[in-house]
């Protein structure tokens, strides 16, 4: 049975709006108070299966030659392994939860061992990230923005239809979920003060972004053709890149961002492979005018995947959910990415980030971002509780959480959340 077969069922109770039915099967990397040591594991229902156990138990092998890839510190050296394994890997996993099958549903000793409440584990970053590449490509995010701080008539600069814009970011700041964000001081710029100032950034904002993790590289100098990039995804992860505007609108002329892209990017801690993504795949939008040869995909190059964005103020029980948006708004899609970021020759290696860029939709509640959420600042949000933000401040808790939705199922990413802490100084 093909584990994206809607009617499988697994022995460990999963809720109908779980993230993570036995359908999904997500990988990351946790560890225990019981046993500290960070291992790979995957999410089911309210548990996660950890694979260390079942590799050591004999029951999972995913090395051909014999080693061990699940009790390591990141997905890396599993992913490394290659497509075939990975595909293996899930489908094996699938059989061992199935409510059929007696070998680890009817051995309470093993079961005990590789079933771990999620509740009482800590999630790590699952990859090592090597790079990290932030992309552009939500044509709904890219208009606002071009209209809010230029023509609004050109809003979209010359390249944007042609290409999936993008910059290289900083890898060595991406952060796991529930890892708290320390607001940034930087340099800006009032539009009537005739020098800088430096302090603490006051338009401290999100952006509602998913991102990719390269599973297989390439040679410096051999580009990835389009038509085989998914091949060299292995997963997809939820994103928030956290961004401080008014250190942004001063530095980026004319390189872009830096340190105000540079001090924190959050990520969720299950990947979600493209397999399981593949019932909900649909077209991206039309590409007018007709991209470049190289850039020219013809399949459902989308997902359609939820995505919602909530934010708690300090010491408030209340969230307000304050974006729903849909990743198939995305002008550019990973494919393109891909193709576009190794088209010069570069290369790419095992466990490489690929971030979206902020995915806003057509509608206002849809845009990806408090710059455009409130139009930067001039309109603020009426929160849960009473009060209003304009941007975050110190104490405020951002969840993005976003899921695909079968029939009486669901394909999620579990949650990325980051809470605001006060500037050093």
């Amino acid at each position: 049975m093909h584990p994206n077969d809607p009617i499988l069922r697994s022995f460990v109770e999963v809720a109908p709006d779980s993230h993570f039915p036995i359908q999904n099967l997500p990988f990351g990397v946790f560890s225990t108070d019981a046993d500290r040591a960070p291992r790979v594991g995957v999410a089911i229902g309210d548990r996660i299966l950890d694979l260390a156990a079942l590799e050591e138990a004999g029951l999972l092998a995913a090395d051909p030659s014999g080693g061990r890839v699940f009790a390591r510190r990141s997905l890396n050296p599993f992913i490394a392994l290659g497509r075939d394994a990975w595909r293996q890997v899930r489908v094996r996993v699938s059989e061992l939860l199935r409510h059929d099958s007696p070998i680890l549903r009817d051995d309470p000793a093993l079961r005990a061992r590789a079933l771990v409440p999620m509740a009482g584990a800590r999630a790590h970053l699952p990859v090592e990230v090597g790079d990290y590449t932030d992309f552009y490509s939500s044509r709904e995010h890219a208009t606002n923005v071009g209209s809010m701080f230029r023509d609004p008539k050109n809003a979209l600069l010359p390249n944007w239809l042609h290409l999936p814009v993008g910059y290289n970011g900083r890898a060595s700041s991406v952060v796991v979920s529930g890892t708290p964000v320390r607001r940034p001081n930087g340099q800006t710029k009032e539009p009537t003060a005739d020098q800088p100032s430096f302090g603490p950034s006051r338009k401290l904002d999100i952006e509602l972004e998913t991102a990719f993790i390269v599973g297989r590289g390439n040679a410096l100098g051999e580009p990835i053709p389009v038509d085989e990039a998914e091949g060299h995804i292995f997963g997809m992860v939820l994103m928030n890149d956290w961004s401080a505007r008014d250190i942004q609108q001063w530095e980026y002329v004319p390189l872009g961002p830096f340190n105000a892209k540079s001090f924190a990017t959050s990520i969720s801690p299950w990947v979600v492979t493209l397999d399981a993504l593949e019932p909900f795949r649909v077209p991206g939008p039309p590409q007018d005018p007709e991209p470049l040869p190289y850039l020219r995909q013809v399949d459902k190059a989308s997902v359609d995947l939820h995505l919602e964005v909530a934010l708690r103020p300090d010491g408030n029980a209340d969230a307000t959910t304050v974006c729903r948006t849909n990743f198939r708004h995305l002008y550019w899609s990973m494919a393109q990415q891909l193709a576009h970021h190794t088209i010069s020759g570069c290369n790419t290696r095992v466990g490489d980030l690929m971030g979206s860029g902020t995915i806003s939709g057509p509608e206002p509640d849809s845009f990806g971002s408090l710059l455009e959420l409130t139009w930067n600042g001039r309109n603020p949000l009426a929160l849960a509780g009473g009060g209003e933000r304009s941007f975050l401040e110190d104490g405020d808790e951002v969840t993005i959480t976003g899921w695909c939705q079968g029939d009486g199922y669901r394909i999620g990413f579990g949650e990325v959340t980051g809470r605001v802490t006060p500037a050093l100084g």
